[in-house]
C-alpha cells in the first residue's frame, strides 16, 4: 500500500470521526497541499530517516532547491501529522515499525512573540472611515476593536446573543467558509471551553448596534443585503479598508490584539482582560502581551516613586 493510500484510509477511519470538523479540515489540507505531493508514492516502510527528514526540510525552505517556506510552528504540526499517521499504520500492522520520531523538529517561534496591533492614530483613522461610510456591515469592526472577538465569533452572532437592556453580548460558537457547491456558513462551538463567555459591550459602542438591530432583516448581527458575511469576504473588505488609508496591513486579528493593548494601556487587570478575550487562564494573556505591559508597568512604576517626591520636603522639615 502506498503512503497516499494510507493517508486517506487514515484521515477518513481515525480523524474524522475523532475531532471537530474544522481540526479535520485542517489535517486534510495539510494532507492534500504537502505530505501526499512529497511522500505519497512511497510504501509506509519506505520512509526512511533521510526521506523523511529531506522532507521536513523542503517544508522550511532550508533545502537546496528553496523548498516551501513555511513556518516553523506549521512544519511541527505537520510532523505531528506524519508521525500519528504512521503510528497507526503500526497499530493496524500496515508496518512493523517507523523512524518518523527521529525528524528533527524546527525550533518553535517564541509564543510571547511581540503581537500586531494598530497604533491609535490608525485605529483612530479606521473608526473615522466607519463612520463616514454609514455601511453598518462595517460597524462589526468597531465591535471587534471594543470587545477583542475573533472574526468566526463575530460573523457568528445572531440577534438572540444581544442584550441590548443589559448590554451583554454571549460568545457561545463560531463559524468557518464552506464553498462546496455554493457558500456555507457552517457554525460551531468555540475555539475552547473558556471562549464561552458573557462580554459587557462598551455603551459607547450600544448605539451603533442599536443602529445595525434597526436596519437588519437577517438574523446575523453583521450582515450585508439580508445575508450572512463571509468570513473571506469581511477579510477582503477590511484589507481595502487599510490600503485606502494607506496603513500598513494587518490581518483582521489584528483587530483582537488591538483592543488587547487599548484595555493594558487603560488600566485594565489581567483577570478582567484574559476573561474577555476567553483565554484559559491570565497566564496566556500575560504571555501573549507583555509588551504591552512594559510601558503600564512603567508608569505604575512612575506613579509610585512620586511618593518619595512628595516626601521629600517634609523629612527636611523633620531634619
Amino acid at each position: 500500500m502506498k503512503y497516499r493510500e494510507w493517508l486517506g484510509q487514515w484521515l477518513e477511519l481515525y480523524i474524522k470521526p475523532s475531532v471537530k470538523s474544522r481540526t479535520y479540515d485542517k489535517y486534510a489540507c495539510a494532507v492534500r497541499l504537502y505530505i501526499q505531493p512529497h511522500l505519497g508514492e512511497y510504501t509506509p516502510s519506505e520512509l526512511s530517516v533521510t526521506v523523511l527528514q529531506e522532507f521536513v526540510n523542503t517544508l522550511l525552505g532550508t533545502d537546496r532547491g528553496g523548498g516551501i517556506g513555511l513556518s516553523a510552528n506549521t512544519v511541527s504540526d505537520i510532523i505531528s501529522m506524519v508521525q500519528q499517521s504512521l503510528d497507526q499504520a503500526v497499530n493496524t500492522g500496515i508496518v512493523e515499525r517507523h523512524c518518523a520520531g527521529m525528524m528533527c523538529r524546527p525550533k518553535s517561534e517564541e509564543a510571547n512573540s511581540k503581537v500586531n496591533c494598530f497604533a491609535l492614530t490608525e485605529q483612530r483613522r479606521i473608526e473615522e472611515y466607519v463612520f463616514l461610510k454609514k455601511d453598518v456591515s462595517l460597524y462589526g469592526i468597531l465591535l471587534t476593536m471594543y470587545t477583542g472577538l475573533r472574526i468566526g465569533e463575530l460573523l457568528a452572532l445572531t440577534w438572540d446573543d444581544i442584550d441590548m437592556k443589559r448590554c451583554l453580548m454571549t460568545v457561545s460558537k463560531t463559524c468557518r467558509d464552506s464553498w462546496g457547491g455554493g457558500y456555507t456558513k457552517l457554525l460551531g462551538s468555540p475555539k475552547t471551553p473558556s471562549s464561552y463567555r458573557i462580554i459587557p459591550i462598551p455603551r459607547q459602542i450600544m448605539p451603533y448596534i442599536r443602529q445595525m438591530k434597526r436596519k437588519s432583516n437577517c438574523e446575523y448581527v453583521v450582515s450585508r443585503r439580508g445575508n450572512a458575511v463571509s468570513i473571506r469576504s469581511y477579510q477582503r473588505t477590511f484589507a481595502r479598508i487599510l490600503k485606502k488609508l494607506c496603513i500598513k496591513h494587518l490581518g483582521f486579528h489584528a483587530l483582537r490584539h488591538t483592543f488587547a493593548t487599548r484595555a493594558i494601556e487603560n488600566g485594565m487587570d489581567i483577570k478582567t482582560l484574559a476573561d474577555i478575550m476567553g483565554h484559559k487562564s491570565p497566564a496566556i494573556t500575560l504571555s501573549t502581551y507583555a509588551h504591552s505591559l512594559a510601558p503600564h508597568k512603567k508608569s505604575m512604576m512612575n506613579k509610585l516613586g512620586k511618593i518619595l517626591a512628595d516626601g521629600r520636603p517634609v523629612m527636611r522639615k523633620i531634619k
